[in-house]
């Protein structure tokens, strides 16, 4: 969705804190009024190389400085006597990466770059280094499923645009409203700070889901991708460890009152506890484990991918024993070099010792879309398996 309008002060925000770079970036530094001799070609950026090196170019000849940030990594850029700043990186591996230019200290997206991702608080230029054979994230051609866009009503998440939520919901290929043929269902939340729309924008479940179903790796699924916020002050400056209870509480009751409901309602799932699931990633991850552990007579299926637990998050949970939770699948995964891991860490160890099944999982990588992607494509197949 591109028309958001909790997006609106921040994206003005961004145009406004841009267009004095954008401008001295492009202005040549000879008369103002250009002639066939001074006016300046245009450029490519990125560049993808047949070795999948990729070189990042951006014209800024008064600048003193710029980098390039990419994936949170940063490398010094250099000019060249034209005014052009340009970057040649190593061999990438196939991904979607996100990157932005840091122009004398503020961020800048690439102007030649139309593909941009975007979530309520930051912006960044997407590049994409496509996989031999593709991989699950490309579109290929196979089967797809539908993706399809739900606004409502909410009486309970706070400080919406005139209570206006939101979700998204994934059907697989062959999936028909007019059968009686039930589904499973997954209900997927993002992180802090991104919108309703990032798994698909962003994470590209719906392509990965394709893939997985159509490999047969995967069970035919219908996936509820929901705006992951029970209070949206959360996302101003300042926040609480008190306002960060009430938002997912609040997310919760949102959730379990609101949306699946309207679901149940809408399409044909099942309504028993082994045929649902719930993951999330950082934010959502520590929304999925709370949860789900708190009601485990409605999911089955538990998944946290980076979750952006703490020391008390177990004190926010019942009482809870591994009999009584009765769970299929209990799967937790973090970067090694995310800082979020140690947190984890002590969580599933405390969860082992309270007798529960907790499948962890380290992979490399940070706290980045990346390493979440790949978890849902390892994690996906493990869901309703008998």
């Amino acid at each position: 969705m591109k028309h958001r309008a909790i997006h609106t002060g921040f994206q003005a925000f961004v145009l406004a804190a841009s267009l004095p770079l954008l401008a001295a970036a492009q202005a040549p530094t000879t008369p103002a009024v250009p002639t066939a001799a001074t006016v300046l070609p245009p450029y490519v950026s990125p560049e993808i190389h047949g070795d999948d090196t990729v070189t990042l170019r951006l014209r800024a000849p008064n600048a003193q400085k710029v980098d390039l940030e990419l994936e949170g990594a940063v490398t010094h850029m250099q000019q060249d006597a034209d005014g052009m700043w340009s970057v040649t990186t190593s061999a990438l591996a196939p991904e979607i990466y996100g990157y932005h230019f840091v122009v004398d200290g503020t961020p800048l997206l690439d102007p030649r770059n139309t593909d941009v991702r975007d979530n309520l608080l930051t912006l960044a230029s997407n590049l994409t280094i496509p996989g031999a054979p593709p991989e699950p994230w490309e579109l290929q051609s196979i089967p797809h499923g539908i993706v399809e866009h739900h606004f409502y009503t909410s009486q309970v998440v706070l400080g919406l645009p005139n209570n206006q939520s939101e979700y998204y919901v994934y059907t697989p290929p062959g999936y028909n409203a007019k059968s009686k043929q039930t589904y499973p269902v997954f209900y997927l939340l993002h992180g802090y700070s991104d919108a309703a729309d990032a798994w698909s924008s962003v994470g590209k479940a719906n392509f990965i889901l394709d893939s997985l179903i159509a490999s047969g790796k995967a069970k035919p699924m219908i996936v509820v991708m929901t705006l992951g916020y029970g209070d949206m002050a959360v996302l101003k400056p300042g926040r609480t460890p008190a306002l960060n209870t009430q938002n997912i509480n609040l997310y919760q009751k949102a959730l379990l009152t609101e949306v699946m409901p309207q679901i149940e309602f809408t399409y044909h799932v099942s309504k028993k506890r082994e045929d649902r699931a719930i993951a999330g990633l950082s934010m959502g991850g520590h929304e999925s484990l709370l949860i789900g552990l708190t009601h485990p007579e409605l999911f089955a299926w538990i998944g946290t991918f980076s979750a952006g637990v703490h020391a008390d998050t177990l004190s926010q949970l019942p009482p809870l024993t591994a009999q009584k939770a009765n769970l299929r699948l209990l799967w937790m995964a973090c970067g090694v070099d995310d800082a979020l891991l140690k947190p984890n860490q002590a969580v599933i160890a405390a969860l082992k010792a309270e007798g529960l099944p907790v499948t962890a999982i380290e992979t490399p990588g940070h706290h980045q879309w990346p390493v979440w992607r790949d978890n849902l494509v390892h994690f996906a197949p493990l869901l309703f398996q008998k």
